[in-house]
């Protein structure tokens, strides 16, 4: 059950209170705390409002009403999920110089201690200084992953905010993290779907309640954190189920007393009183019970035998880009997952795929190509979702779009939303409704479940297994490519 004392702690929420705007509360009247020290895993559905939470926190965002209590000189860093396009340009040694308010003047010591940490300095020491002159924007999504990370911990901070800090990160990059997290004596608190990751370290969740906005408290690991809340949704499901029995059966009743007229006529009144009371008594199922519905995803028609040819592709190895000649043929309906650690390229090569300019490439004629992109750069941030979605259909059919979008949990008010307004886990969601309406004949899948919420995996895996088309995925996540036919792999780092 949830912990809901409020003793004093090293951060502190009164009765907090904060809305986007007025029809969409993120937080009322909520009160917790979070002891020094303590490491925390922060919970809730896609769009729930947990990077807004990270944003009170460090004070980005001011509380509409209520009390933010942060112990005095505490120092709080923040590991974002993404790095900022206006951040793309800048050199690494400014990049991190940025993470400082005031100017660090002996900095590259601590930029080397801080490579180190998150496992990613030159192997030759030679190469440190030009290293450090690399723009931002030329390093992988899973070295970039690991810069967020290491912007967070250089500034050596006593609450550590960490927003989906594995995405991107391959299995050596995870257990990296782990273990510093699992060492590290200070303040963590973590938006994640990873559980394994999860369970390493967290003592407890902070649990945002969608139904009544507020942030519950519970002790334990991920695991048991979110069977508990499937069992109390199960339970007030249960409730409800039987008071809707009760009350069709009385009204059955009524409209068989009333007919009779005379006192029947009264006690048909006394029990529509009743029945409004049990109205009354009806549970709020909490919203964290929805899940994206089942899905398919199209194949484009009349698709040829052979979808795609590959006679040669790029790796980067010691940061030098090496020709890799190879024989590949993608042929309908098979599903082939490109394997490798982060930097080698992988996110490279399905971005030239997808353009059909990768070296060595040759896509079958007329083919359409479905891409799901890491970062979702190939979404126009300024367009609406109802633009995004009706612009990939061939007949711009208004009611089956819609219907498709609400599969995904887009409602009437998020699809009228700018894209760039969404959560990144709402643009996702976006994302593989785009891929249903486009009907492509290959599918390119970079990262897909980066930002999802749990709920959701199992479908979208399912969606991926069934799906007829030719399939190119990355995924560092072992337990959704389990779940996924797949039918070759190529791995970029086996030596040839």
């Amino acid at each position: 059950m949830p912990t809901m004392s409020q003793n004093t702690g090293l951060i502190s929420f009164n009765n907090v209170s904060y809305e986007h705007d007025a029809t969409k509360p993120i937080l009322i009247e909520s009160s917790f705390s979070v002891r020094r020290g303590a490491k925390f895993t922060l919970m809730g559905q896609n769009g729930a409002g947990k990077s807004t939470l990270f944003a009170l926190i460090t004070g980005t965002l001011k509380q509409d009403v209520g009390d933010i209590n942060i112990a005095p000189r505490t120092s709080i860093a923040i590991s974002r999920q993404t790095i900022p396009r206006n951040e793309l340009d800048l050199t690494l040694r400014a990049f991190f110089e940025k993470c400082f308010l005031e100017k660090v003047y002996d900095i590259d010591p601590k930029i080397d201690a801080i490579l180190e940490v998150v496992n990613l300095a030159p192997k030759n020491p030679e190469m440190v200084a030009s290293f450090k002159e690399r723009v931002i924007g030329s390093f992988s999504g899973g070295q970039q992953a690991r810069l967020l990370l290491a912007s967070a911990l250089i500034q050596n901070p006593d609450v550590l905010l960490l927003d989906e800090p594995t995405n991107n990160l391959d299995t050596d990059g995870i257990a990296h993290l782990t273990e510093f997290l699992r060492e590290y004596r200070k303040t963590v608190i973590v938006i994640s779907h990873d559980s394994a990751f999860l369970n390493a370290f967290t003592q407890g969740v902070l649990y945002l309640n969608t139904q009544n906005r507020t942030i519950e408290k519970y002790d334990g690991n991920y695991n048991d954190v979110v069977k508990e809340i499937s069992l109390r949704v199960d339970k007030e499901k249960r409730k409800n189920a039987q008071l809707a029995k009760e009350t069709q059966t009385n009204k059955d009743k009524i409209n068989y007393f009333a007919a009779k007229g005379g006192k029947m006529r009264l006690i048909a009144k006394k029990m529509r009183a009743e029945i409004e009371e049990a109205d009354e008594n009806k549970v709020d199922v909490r919203k964290e019970d929805k899940t994206i519905r089942p899905f398919t995803i199209p194949v484009q028609k009349e698709l040829p035998a052979d979808i795609l040819k590959l006679i040669s592709y790029k790796v980067i190895r010691n940061h030098n880009p090496k020709d890799v000649p190879c024989e590949l043929i993608l042929k309908r309906g098979r599903h082939l997952q490109i394997v490798g650690p982060n930097g080698i390229g992988k996110t490279t090569l399905l971005e030239s795929l997808a353009s059909g300019h990768a070296t060595g490439e040759e896509v079958a004629d007329g083919v359409t190509i479905g891409y799901y992109r890491q970062d979702f750069s190939n979404l126009d941030f300024d367009q609406t979702v109802f633009d995004c979605l009706l612009d990939v259909m061939d007949k711009k059919v208004e009611e089956e779009m819609r219907a498709v979008a609400a599969g995904f949990l887009i409602n009437q008010d998020i699809i009228k939303t700018r894209i760039g307004l969404l959560s990144e886990g709402q643009k996702g969601l976006v994302a593989f409704a785009r891929l249903v309406l486009l009907k492509p004949g290959l599918l390119i899948l970079d990262e897909p479940t980066n930002h999802i919420n749990f709920r959701h995996i199992p479908v979208i895996a399912k969606a991926l297994h069934d799906y007829e088309g030719a399939m190119m995925l990355v995924s560092h996540v072992p337990d959704f490519v389990e779940q996924i036919r797949i039918d070759e792999t190529l791995d970029l780092d086996k030596k040839k």
